[in-house]
């Protein structure tokens, strides 16, 4: 019964939050800062879970082969490579620091 209140609660919840953004008059969704706000807050978003899934641990900071392939990434993003090839690199990457380091 607890995991159906729960249910409830979250889609009601998603829904009041679906109704508050179609509330927000228009004009304010055009101000110049909100526009950039907008742009720029699903980036640090993604980069924080980024960080958090390759460096976070039980209970603090873990440095291990998830690094190493993030870093190949990282290195392959800013040579523009094609982003299929890049998360190839990264998982390539991060299963040989696996296996050589097991």
């Amino acid at each position: 019964m607890t995991v159906w209140i729960a249910v409830g609660a979250t889609a009601l919840g998603c829904y009041l939050l679906k109704l508050i953004g179609l509330s927000i008059p228009a004009g304010l969704l055009e101000r110049p800062a909100v526009r950039r706000s907008a742009a720029l807050i699903p980036v640090a978003l993604l980069a924080a879970l980024t960080a958090l899934q390759t460096f976070g641990k039980d209970d603090g900071l873990s440095l291990d082969a998830r690094a190493l392939g993030l870093a190949a990434a990282a290195l392959a993003a800013w040579r523009r490579a094609p982003f299929l090839l890049v998360v190839g690199i990264a998982v390539l990457v991060t299963a040989l620091a696996r296996l050589i380091g097991s």
